[in-house]
């Protein structure tokens, strides 16, 4: 089987277009097209659907996409391991992180990452959905949860430090709760998956469910209905400590912190060797966010933690 024939067969699945994938291959789309014609003749099955207006993966093709994947990685893992090539990151790498943590902390640094690889490239899929690294073809995944076991390797990046907010508008019309149990007089507004905060407290954990007046999929737009003045809000750190220095949010219930343990993870395959464009990248954001987050130094300098 043609490696060259599964690079493009994966660049069309990623572009949906054989004559965008043939650029970035640097063939002609009419040798594209009968690169993958000779692909689907070898393996015995149709891969793409072709028509006027778009390019698809049949079932088969989404089937074979991950072996597909799977192959180049370890081609490439295999000669840098070898010194077949260059140790050099090199090619594509395809990360998925939530959307508003890559929004504001994964595309301000890659200016200085990509800088130090110049022959490599970078497709990011932003989404608050969990994206499966096998089906999606990624070689690294950026998490913020409570990290379960499964098949993955993960490295841990960066504590999540997870707070209640408020504006100060709405504090002033509603007054500060003072307690875990007087959310309950609160409008909250709610990240979806999040509806019940859980507190320690002298006595226990207490675990609190607030009066959602609006509940959203974004973070970003949580924190935004907060500064609004739309109700109370649980939020990370690293999405509203902007808004906590410029005083457009102000923590609430600081002596009662809340109990999730999430943090911040690089999660990837563990069937999978590790190319060097994955421990680049890895390795870059273990020593961005390393220590104390940037973030949370931040607040801490300005006395709001």
């Amino acid at each position: 089987m043609n490696i060259d024939h599964l690079k493009l067969f994966v660049r069309i699945a990623n572009t949906n277009n054989i004559s965008v994938a043939g650029r970035e291959l640097n063939v002609s789309p009419a040798v594209a097209s009968a690169h993958i014609n000779k692909l689907e003749e070898n393996l015995g099955v149709r891969l793409i659907h072709r028509t006027t207006r778009k390019v698809s993966l049949t079932d088969e093709g989404k089937l074979f996409l991950p072996h597909a994947e799977e192959v180049l990685s370890s081609i490439e893992t295999a000669q840098a391991a070898v010194g077949v090539g260059s140790q050099t990151p090199q090619g594509t790498l395809r990360v998925t992180a939530p959307a508003s943590f890559g929004r504001l902390h994964l595309v301000p640094a890659m200016e200085e990452f990509l800088a130090s690889y110049p022959q490599l490239n970078i497709d990011f899929r932003f989404s608050d959905s969990i994206l499966d690294l096998i089906e999606g073809g990624f070689d690294i995944a950026i998490r913020d949860a409570v990290l379960k076991d499964s098949n993955l390797h993960a490295r841990k990046l960066a504590d999540d430090k997870r707070i209640i907010v408020a504006s100060p508008d709405y504090i002033k019309k509603y007054g500060e709760p003072k307690t875990p149990q007087e959310i309950t007089e609160h409008a909250a507004v709610n990240l979806i998956g999040l509806e019940t905060w859980e507190f320690n407290t002298p006595q226990g954990v207490v675990s609190i469910k607030p009066k959602t007046r609006i509940r959203m999929d974004n973070g970003e737009a949580v924190r935004d209905a907060a500064i609004g003045g739309n109700g109370l809000t649980l939020t990370a750190t690293w999405c509203s400590y902007p808004y906590l220095q410029n005083g457009q949010l102000v923590q609430v219930l600081k002596d009662y912190p809340l109990t999730a343990q999430c943090a911040l993870w690089a999660v990837y395959p563990s069937n999978r060797l590790l190319a060097p464009k994955v421990r680049a990248f890895i390795d870059f954001l273990k020593e961005r966010y390393s220590g104390e987050p940037y973030w949370d130094k931040a607040l801490r300098e300005a006395g709001l933690s």
